[in-house]
């Protein structure tokens, strides 16, 4: 009996331990599957149905443009600001002895026989400026004209078959999209870093120019010191920028860089080649973007386009019937929702050249056709060395805040000065000219078609923003 008992118990036991392992193996099982299904199914519900993993493949973009990426090297001369008191007070002033001064930035070659495009503060105040090729071979470049307004400058080298950069369209370009940025940041040559467009049309206020025209692509592509000048390239290897500037406050990379769309590149590069001078069309209008704050100040419903504070006397906007509080939201078949991008489109055109505006007045959509002016109030080509750039200044109408302190109804601000027959003859910035050779002055047209048709002395009348009257004398041979 005990055996049987023995028996049995032993049976029972194995036969429990047998559906034990298997309910085990069956249950585990299961729950693995039930795991990995969910994975998978997670993975992949992130990734678009069309997705390519070529896509994210940028050995051909790299390809095509880090030969065409260049390295400027600049040189200047500056003075020493050492000076020895003992040595000077036995024999004189000493005159610091000059010592050169090196900069280094990159630039991109848009044409076989060597054109290159670069930022113009890569360049400003250079007397020799030489250019490394990315077979290292070395050329000394001339300056053919610089634009301060948009940070461009237009060099030109000697060379033949030359790798160059296509160019694309940053009008079509969509935040989110790929890009690589091409340059030599601290001088490593041939880097190449990749990002996306994190936005389109920004306005830093970094470029130290009245008529400045930012309309930055911005990117998370990395970008250091001598990176200024080199490449944005979209995946198919086409130029859509020039790499300008970081937002960064320790003067490093921290996610934010910054370029000039190709279609603004472009333009200018067009009016340096063809003139030696960008022409720069004017609509002739005072701005601001289109707020929550503004629509409430203002009492209007509309949340987008660009608000007309101000016209400029004569300009195009008012000879075309554009008024004062007009939102404009479309020039010809572009849309514009902020300033920057307002300045962007206006910036593609020429003096002469008609434009469709279309505005928001009173709520109701109305069009107007304004043909744009140059800086000097008219239609005209300004090519470099004109008279307007040997007197070395730029200038802008007066306001009505202007008018009424200093009592005066007309007159021009002097702007930037520069190497010329103004700065020489000791005007300062913000001199406002009333009358010259005993002539009323209205507007920059006026300064030019005087001085333009005036063969001996140059007579100036004017007056100080504090109010100091000054006059001043010089000769134009």
């Amino acid at each position: 009996m005990k055996t049987k008992k023995i028996v049995s118990t032993v049976l029972i036991a194995a036969l429990g331990a047998l559906i034990g392992v298997f309910a085990f193996t069956f249950l585990v099982d299961r729950e693995q599957n039930v795991i990995v299904a969910d994975q998978n199914q997670y993975s992949f519900a992130k990734l678009p149905a069309n997705f390519d993993s070529n896509g994210f493949d940028f050995t051909y973009a790299a390809e095509l443009s880090v030969h065409a990426v260049v390295h400027v090297k600049t040189q200047a001369q500056a003075s020493s600001a050492y000076s020895n008191p003992l040595y000077e007070f036995f024999f004189g002033e000493q005159q610091g002895q000059p010592r050169p001064v090196v900069g280094f930035g990159s630039g991109v070659i848009i044409s076989n026989d060597g054109y290159i495009v670069t930022n113009n503060h890569v360049i400003e105040g250079a007397e020799k400026i030489f250019v490394t090729l990315n077979d290292n071979r070395e050329f000394k470049a001339e300056l053919i004209g610089h634009d301060p307004s948009t940070d461009l400058a237009l060099l030109k080298i000697d060379g033949k078959e030359l790798p160059y950069m296509r160019w694309g369209n940053s009008d079509e370009l969509k935040v989110g999209e790929w890009v690589l940025a091409v340059g030599n940041p601290f001088n490593l040559t041939s880097t190449v870093t990749a990002g996306i467009v994190s936005a389109k049309g920004r306005n830093l206020g970094i470029i130290g120019d009245n008529y400045r025209i930012e309309s930055f692509i911005q990117t998370d592509a990395a970008l250091n010191r001598g990176n200024s000048g080199g490449a944005l390239v979209d995946i198919e290897g086409k130029l859509v920028g020039i790499n300008t500037a970081i937002l960064s406050p320790s003067g490093g990379y921290a996610g934010n860089s910054f370029a000039v769309p190709v279609t603004i590149v472009k333009k200018v590069v067009t009016d340096l080649k063809e003139y030696g001078a960008v022409q720069r069309a004017i609509l002739g209008v005072t701005i601001r973007d289109v707020t929550a704050d503004l629509a409430k100040e203002k009492d209007f419903d509309i949340l987008n386009g660009v608000y007309v504070e101000g016209l400029r006397e004569g300009g195009a906007a008012k000879k075309a019937g554009i008024e004062e509080g007009d939102i404009i939201t479309q020039i010809n078949d572009s849309k514009v929702n902020s300033s920057a991008e307002l300045q962007e489109e206006i910036s593609k055109y020429r003096p002469g050249d008609e434009v469709k505006v279309t505005v928001i007045r009173n709520g109701k959509k109305k069009h107007f056709d304004a043909v744009l002016r140059n800086l000097y109030g008219d239609v005209k080509i300004v090519k470099a060395g004109e008279t307007i750039d040997v007197l070395g200044a730029r200038f802008e109408e007066i306001t009505s805040d202007d008018k009424r302190k200093l009592r005066v109804d007309h007159g021009v601000k002097v702007t930037n000065l520069s190497a010329g027959k103004f700065k020489e003859s000791g005007i300062k910035e913000g001199f406002i000219i009333t009358q010259i050779n005993n002539k009323p002055v209205h507007s920059t047209a006026d300064v030019k078609n005087i001085v333009e048709n005036t063969d001996g002395g140059v007579y100036i009348e004017g007056v100080y923003p504090n109010g100091m009257i000054a006059y001043y004398a010089f000769g134009m041979e």
